[in-house]
């Protein structure tokens, strides 16, 4: 259940990224796959670089680390906040 509620708050802070300005709602693939990468990931530099890569992989834009690595964060902060409330 607890991995279910860390997803859904995973989803929500990928989902108020806006890194292109396309809007949101534009980044649903990209947030899934980025999820699921988390699953596997506690490092931040590590989540960064995959988050640069599906982000650059998709849109043909070049995606500063810095502001992946930002994003990984919040996103490694999600996961250990759900693993404490276990």
């Amino acid at each position: 259940m607890e991995n279910i509620e860390m997803n859904r708050s995973a989803v929500q802070v990928m989902q108020s990224w806006d890194p292109f300005d396309l809007g949101q709602g534009e980044y649903d693939t990209e947030a899934a796959d980025v999820v699921a990468a988390l699953q596997g990931i506690d490092e931040p530099t590590e989540l960064g670089k995959v988050i640069q890569r599906v982000y650059e992989h998709s849109f043909e834009q070049w995606l500063p680390l810095e502001d992946c690595v930002a994003i990984a964060h919040k996103l490694v902060a999600v996961k250990f906040e759900a693993k404490c409330n276990l």
